[in-house]
């Protein structure tokens, strides 16, 4: 009995060792002999296979508003040798989608016998989805699509995206990798009968991000439009614009102008698609020479009082005359502060002489010329900066006004922040929130760059840059009247320029403006680019409503009121036996004020005073009311 059973077992361990020997040969010809066959007949049954990114993640500016966002499309393909009836085919297709025309269709597939498009994110009803996916031998896909619903507005940031979704450009390529999130592998293959079915593999990465910028959408419109009305006036080949926050290093709005539409990408030319402001390095001119004055303050070269002989307007240098920016002027003796206030080239030159070029050269690197500042633009450049220990007296002459180096917008932002700041760098960023955790470090000496501050308010107060002033805010700034870099080498024409910021307020932030090539009646950047500057200043403040704090200051402050009106208010006067003028205050400024003056006013409407009762100047009985008109601002 016991021997019957052994056999037994022995039998069928035989038989499994046989079923295992011929399994595992099965399995070895199939890897080792079959292998390439196989993989060519499995190959045969898919006919399409691709890589989907089903949904991009939004881009919104720095309230939230969107940028950039996706929209539901449609992609349509065929293969044409698949098809029994292809004309047949085709006229349903162009009945159910009538964008697509027949003649339209005829003509793509002809002479094709592969997979081919026949129309690409193109936006359907439910209706016309259900009757393309009738159709035998169409297939249709859904294709989520980029759209930028506010057009030009800040499109050099943003970049582009391709037909298939890949960023190309600006913040879409740089970030696309978070952008563009989960992809998926979508085969289409046949079954035993020829019939197609589509097969979606798992997700094979992480979602996808959305992005916040720290542009100002509001701003950044504003500011586009200020920009486009100055070139066109000036007759100028383009300009650019750029507004820093000075403590955070938050960009609120650039851009460069002409601009695109990413919508319709491929319309627009290469140069209309870059922030220029960024990438494309230019001669500052006189918006340099700040630099070579804190360069001499640093290192003890000179005080704001410290005199130089300015030549009567004519200096040789190396064979070659200095003048000034205006050939009329013929300055003899100039302090450091006058030097800079009213701009003169020689004083600056005689001054970096002085200083030399070592020095200078330490300084500028401090302030970040000659390396990239890592905003977040794909291409920025990091300017032209000789890399000579020293050079000839000619080219120190030339770098101190801002000749013989070439800087971008970004860096002259960044640059200048650090006098607005107090004497402290952060990098400029174009994300929110992108410094945070990020403390700025000293750069210069607080007392340093309040003594910067104080002399480019006297250039705006009294020297060069008066078109950018704002009343009822002092305004730091210096005005740039560069010569121009012709594509051919040399000079030829100009680009017009200021930078700057208001002084009186508790968030300092930084804007420039430049003008590249006015051809009209002026060209210099006080006439050309100070207006610019001046309405992109004044639109931020009245947004960031700091209009209403300066009713609460000493009285020596409040001489002068201005709104975003084109028609400014009249003098303020402050009088105890008289009726202050309200003209253009805000309901809070109005009410500090009449609080102050202990006055009591009637509100009417809302936004700034338009007009008042009794007017501005007359004489004031206690207990009398003031009515107070509002309306609100216009540009």
């Amino acid at each position: 009995m016991e021997k019957s059973i052994k056999n037994k077992i022995i039998f069928l361990f035989g038989i499994f060792l046989f079923a295992f020997v011929l399994i595992l040969g099965k399995a070895l010809k199939v890897q080792l002999f079959d292998r390439a066959e196989l993989i060519e007949r499995s190959k045969s049954q898919v006919f399409r296979e691709i890589t989907v990114y089903p949904k991009r993640g939004n881009i919104y500016d720095r309230d939230g508003n969107p940028l950039a966002i996706n929209i539901q499309t449609y992609s349509i393909f065929t293969i044409p040798k698949n098809l029994k009836n292809l004309k047949s085919s085709l006229k349903k297709l162009a009945r159910a989608v009538p964008s697509i025309t027949y003649r339209e269709l005829l003509k793509k597939t002809k002479g094709r016998d592969r997979y081919t498009w026949l129309a690409r994110k193109v936006q359907l009803t439910r209706e016309q989805v259900k009757q393309v996916k009738e159709i035998k031998g169409i297939y249709i896909d859904s294709v989520p699509k980029r759209l930028y619903p506010n057009h030009e507005v800040a499109s050099q940031v943003l970049g582009f995206v391709g037909i298939d979704n890949v960023g190309l450009a600006g913040m879409e390529y740089l970030f696309d990798k978070e952008l563009r999130g989960k992809p998926k592998v979508v085969k289409y293959v046949k079954d035993a009968k020829g019939r197609p079915i589509k097969f979606e593999s798992q997700d094979l990465g992480p979602s996808a991000k959305d992005i916040h910028l720290s542009i100002d959408k509001e701003l950044q419109a504003a500011a586009e439009k200020f920009l486009k009305e100055a070139i066109e006036e000036h007759d100028a080949d383009g300009g650019g614009f750029g507004v820093m926050d000075s403590m955070t290093g938050e960009i609120l709005a650039v851009g460069n102008y002409p601009t695109f539409d990413p919508n319709i990408w491929r319309n627009a030319s290469g140069k209309a698609r870059k922030l220029s402001f960024a990438t494309d390095p230019f001669e500052p001119g006189s918006t340099f020479k700040t630099f070579t004055v804190v360069s001499a303050f640093e290192n003890k070269i000179a005080t704001a009082d410290t005199s130089f002989y300015c030549e009567r307007g004519r200096l040789k240098v190396d064979g070659h005359i200095i003048s000034e920016a205006e050939s009329k002027k013929d300055y003899e003796w100039l302090t450091v502060e006058e030097i800079l206030k009213y701009s003169s080239n020689i004083g600056t030159t005689k001054l970096a002489f002085d200083l030399t070029f070592p020095k200078l050269k330490k300084t500028i690197h401090k302030f970040g010329f000659g390396e990239k500042t890592g905003v977040e633009v794909p291409g920025e450049s990091r300017g032209i900066l000789t890399d000579k220990e020293n050079v000839p007296p000619l080219s120190l002459s030339n770098i101190s006004f801002g000749q013989g180096v070439a800087t971008t917008g970004v860096q002259m932002l960044a640059a200048y922040s650090v006098i607005a700041n107090k004497g402290l760098y952060i990098k400029p960023t174009l994300i929110k929130d992108g410094n945070a955790g990020i403390k700025p470090r000293p750069l210069i000496t607080k007392e340093l760059a309040q003594e910067a501050e104080r002399i480019l308010i006297e250039a705006v107060e009294n020297g060069t840059g008066s078109r950018a002033k704002v009343p009822m805010f002092t305004i730091a700034g210096k005005t740039s009247t560069a010569q121009r870099v012709a594509p051919e080498g040399g000079y030829r024409g100009y680009v017009s320029g200021f930078i700057g910021f208001p002084a009186n307020v508790k968030r300092p932030f930084v804007v420039y403006a430049y003008v590249d090539n006015p051809k009209g009646r002026y060209y210099y950047g006080n006439l050309v680019a100070g207006p610019v500057f001046r309405k992109i200043t004044e639109y931020l403040l009245f947004k960031n409503k700091d209009f209403s704090n300066l009713a609460l200051e000493d009285d020596h402050n409040i001489n002068k009121m201005d709104t975003v009106k084109v028609k400014h208010s009249s003098t303020r006067v402050v009088s105890r036996d008289h009726v202050p003028n309200f003209i253009g205050l805000d309901k809070r400024s109005s009410m500090n004020l009449a609080q102050k003056m202990k006055l009591k006013v009637i509100h009417k409407g809302i936004g700034v005073v338009s007009k008042q009762f009794p007017s501005e100047g007359s004489e004031y009985e206690e207990g009398q009311p003031i009515t107070l008109h509002y309306n609100p601002p216009s540009l």
